[in-house]
């Protein structure tokens, strides 16, 4: 049976160009960056063009582009680095309602320290107002964090003009592109983001491996102690072989802007369409907002979504019900509920994310079992009653 792999905002695979470049950093160019011997100048080295790269990706300075362990720790650092950085005995942060747990999360903790937190509300399209982002701000607001990307809806947020309104009132401001990067162009100064956050192995890149990019300037407090790496940011030897794999994924990526993007909307403009028309009682989940191009996400209204992940899987399709990082969580997505969704529906809906390993084929091998396979799960369902045809 061929496999087709429709999870990619989840992970990607590591490209064969990626796995070449890093390979030599594991027994031949060995060295610890951190030393003066020819050993250690090579590693630095091969970390320092990553730097550049990951630097070209967003429109950076290679000298503000952090390395982390992924996404999560790029978001903590960036979120309790500013806030712990910050002047006064009262903070307060702006957010959104459909932030990546590991903002929400992150958030939830400095609550639990005394810090005030706003979660803006979204449309039902999945995209903040950024007249709500100025009407939340505080005189002791310190930290504005708004996602890029949506890792759910694949809905784009408008980080430009909420960069303007963070900027206006003197307030940091920081986004997570861990689900934009690679997907869209990004120039951080156009932006007017203070710090941006992605993740390797969301670019074809190994898991284990991120960045945080830091404007010049920016207060952001170390959250660990140790030596003095990454200019006193984040201490730890460096991960070389990740670094580097980081820095060849970037790179790639960027070449690839101009038709990996546009090959992959029109892929999912057919898929998602196709499946309207074929499956009553379907929608898709974001439709009227902008959206990164690889991404869909389809109710299937009186089925369990689990239940058609699973049964897929059988069948060779790999998707899923939303996060890979709340894979199994009793609670419907945050994310589908913050839209109005009944936890119902939320709990059907399943994410579609096509990559660079779909070629066409795949989106018609799935357009001939998807329908199939929801019309099986919806005659075992008691809530479904099926249409009768017209006369």
């Amino acid at each position: 049976m061929r496999r087709i792999y429709f999870d990619h905002n989840a992970t990607t695979p590591v490209d064969p160009e990626v796995v070449a470049a890093m390979l030599p950093f594991f027994a031949e160019t060995y060295g610890n960056a951190s030393s003066i011997h020819t050993f250690g100048q090579q590693a630095r080295a091969a970390v320092e063009q990553a730097r550049e790269h990951v630097a070209r990706l967003v429109g950076a300075r290679a000298a503000e582009i952090v390395f982390t362990s992924g996404g999560t720790e790029s978001d903590n650092l960036a979120i309790l680095g500013v806030v712990r950085a910050a002047r006064g005995e009262r903070k307060h942060i702006i957010t959104t309602a459909i932030e990546h747990h590991a903002v929400l999360n992150t958030c939830q903790a400095l609550e639990a320290e005394g810090v005030e937190v706003t979660y803006l509300p979204v449309s039902p399209a999945g995209v903040v107002d950024p007249g709500a982002v100025r009407d939340a701000l505080r005189p002791h607001t310190v930290l504005v964090t708004v996602m890029m990307a949506n890792n759910e809806l694949g809905t784009i947020q408008p980080i430009e003009e909420i960069g303007r309104i963070a900027a206006e009132a003197d307030v940091w401001f920081h986004t997570d592109a861990v689900q934009a990067a690679g997907k869209l162009p990004i120039d951080v100064k156009m932006l007017g983001v203070d710090l941006l956050s992605i993740s390797g192995h969301k670019i074809y890149a190994p898991k284990g491996v991120g960045a945080l990019y830091v404007r010049s300037g920016t207060r952001l407090a170390a959250q660990a102690f140790g030596g003095h790496h990454e200019r006193d940011r984040r201490p730890g030897t460096e991960n070389v072989p990740g670094i580097v794999a980081l820095g060849k994924a970037a790179e790639l990526a960027l070449v690839k802007l101009g038709s990996e993007p546009v090959r992959l909307a029109a892929l999912r403009d057919r898929f998602e369409q196709a499946i309207l028309d074929r499956i009553p009682a379907t929608r898709v989940n974001g439709a009227g907002a902008l959206r990164v191009g690889n991404t869909t996400n389809i109710t299937f209204s009186f089925i369990e979504g689990e239940s058609l992940v699973i049964a897929l899987d059988l069948k060779g399709i790999a998707c899923s019900t939303g996060a890979a990082c709340s894979s199994g969580a009793i609670e419907p997505s945050h994310v589908l509920t913050a839209i109005g969704l009944a936890p119902a529906e939320a709990r059907a809906s399943l994410r579609f994310s096509l990559g660079r390993t779909n070629p066409a084929e795949d989106v018609d091998q799935a357009l001939a079992v998807v329908p199939e396979v929801v019309d099986h799960l919806r005659q075992l369902s008691p809530l479904y009653k099926k249409p009768v045809p017209a006369p």
